[in-house]
């Protein structure tokens, strides 16, 4: 792989996806009782730190597309149950692929303007780097959830990337 912003974000973009497909595979085999129980995270439960991610993947993919943010905050809680929460993971992780791929047709601008939902500041940042954040925060909180489905006993496989389906 070339190392280039497009590449890189459609590299991410489909490791997203599968891990997000892994791990809510992983965590459908809990019980909602126990998706939704306290257990250390920084968004306290599995439940809602996926509900977390979702949250600012949405949140960041609109400032990516200019469009209007419509999230409150960053413990909104999108949906009550969780085949409504991995029905809009699935969607979103198809609008993130799409995005990626629209990057080599239209390159971003340099800098990103936006409101930030945790201090209600105006922000100008490097675009480059508001994506490797973006994909970054995605890999953190998702070693999070990897970290407490392996104390509940849940084997979710191989995380790597290299590993990723389709890659050499």
């Amino acid at each position: 792989m070339t190392f280039d912003l497009d590449n890189y974000a459609n590299t991410m973009a489909r490791y997203n996806q599968w891990m997000n497909d892994t791990l809510y595979s992983a965590a459908a085999t809990l019980t909602q009782e126990q998706r939704k129980a306290e257990c250390g995270l920084f968004f306290g439960s599995l439940y809602h730190t996926l509900n977390h991610l979702l949250v600012c993947d949405l949140m960041w993919l609109a400032r990516f597309k200019n469009e209007a943010v419509t999230m409150k905050s960053l413990t909104q809680e999108l949906f009550g149950d969780y085949p409504q929460l991995r029905e809009a993971r699935e969607q979103t992780d198809k609008d993130i692929i799409a995005w990626a791929k629209s990057l080599a047709l239209c390159p971003p601008p340099e800098r990103l303007n936006y409101v930030s939902l945790l201090s209600n500041t105006e922000r100008n940042v490097d675009f480059a780097q508001a994506i490797v954040h973006f994909f970054n925060h995605q890999t953190h909180h998702r070693g999070q959830v990897t970290a407490a489905l392996s104390q509940r006993g849940v084997d979710f496989g191989v995380t790597d990337l290299i590993f990723m389906p389709g890659e050499d």
